[in-house]
């Protein structure tokens, strides 16, 4: 096994259990994570956690391990976090945007990915616009898949880094109120949170304009609501979810103006929730749409510790989908 150098002795045990690696060679969805699954990968962040706080911010665990990013849709924080996550651990990266792909010239996403795994990469971080997508990947690629957000479907390493948030905030996710609050229908972070929160045993309310939230929706016991008073009320956690037009074909909401006036966090709003709340949002936020600024800036924002967290959780993903030797250590 790989030993980290520096790590305290909270570090060092969480690592040694996260060599037993994942289930599968990939991840894709949260819904093929068991709680312990998760738990796994939430510890062995809080040993990544640590590395970043060092003067060195590099250790050599997956050293001769080749990383390509694969991003054909715009991100920011996503694809940076997962960039400095690799570099930390000292893999050899490449990172592919859409626009200087041949996926230009008419190549199949299929194609574009026999194409890559005939440089025997280690791992491929997928982000694309078509739900699915990293499926179809995994299907072809011998190499480890990383579902970065595809299409509505999910974005896996976002729920992950949200739990961590909630968990270093509230000493746990079992029995908490959480309120999931804005555009559901055409959210993944919505699909991976609400698989995730579920596993943890939180109490999960979502609330959002009727046209966006999904048909069906209260079969996975979730409590609904169209009221956000009545969402945030009591809450422990409020998750704000950002409005995507650029998924909407037709009007949802009568203008952004009214749906900030309907459904925007504000402080008046904020007062419902617990004292110690924290409010949370994936970004990129809409200031004046989903969330007032005294709010996104304010002292029940936990936003930016999301943004810190992702590299921590992408690091301990990487470093555990690495670990599946026969034996489960890194080699």
């Amino acid at each position: 096994m790989t030993t980290l150098p520096e790590t305290t002795t909270a570090s060092a045990q969480a690592l040694d259990e996260g060599t037993k690696g994942l289930r599968s060679k990939h991840l894709l969805s949260i819904e093929e994570l068991s709680q312990e699954d998760i738990e796994l990968i939430l510890d062995t962040a809080e040993a990544m956690k640590e590395i970043g706080t060092r003067r060195i911010k590099k250790v050599p665990t997956l050293r001769g391990k080749t990383v390509i990013n694969l991003f054909l849709e715009p991100s920011t924080r996503t694809r940076t976090s997962f960039e400095i996550a690799e570099k930390r651990l000292s893999a050899d990266t490449l990172t592919m945007a859409g626009g200087n792909s041949s996926m230009l010239k008419g190549e199949t996403l299929v194609d574009t990915a026999r194409n890559l795994e005939a440089m025997a990469p280690d791992m491929i971080v997928l982000r694309h616009g078509a739900s699915g997508a990293c499926h179809l990947l995994a299907d072809v690629c011998e190499a480890s898949v990383i579902n970065a957000g595809d299409g509505m479907h999910e974005h896996p390493t976002q729920a992950l880094l949200d739990a961590f948030t909630i968990r270093q905030h509230k000493d746990r996710i079992n029995g908490l109120k959480v309120a999931i609050i804005g555009d559901l229908l055409h959210s993944r972070v919505f699909r991976s949170n609400i698989s995730l929160l579920k596993t943890m045993g939180a109490d999960i309310w979502v609330c959002g304009p009727r046209p966006l939230i999904p048909l069906g929706i209260d079969r996975f016991g979730l409590r609904v609501t169209t009221s956000v008073d009545e969402a945030v009320e009591d809450a422990d956690v409020v998750m704000l979810l950002r409005v995507q037009l650029e998924r909407m074909r037709g009007h949802f909401f009568p203008s952004l103006r009214e749906y900030f006036a309907l459904y925007g966090m504000t402080t008046d709003r904020m007062r419902r929730a617990k004292s110690d709340s924290i409010i949370m949002h994936p970004g990129p936020i809409n200031r004046g749409v989903e969330i007032a600024s005294e709010v996104a800036d304010g002292p029940y924002s936990v936003i930016l510790d999301q943004v810190a967290n992702g590299v921590a959780i992408r690091m301990a993903v990487l470093y555990l989908l690495a670990g599946l030797g026969a034996d489960g250590d890194i080699q």
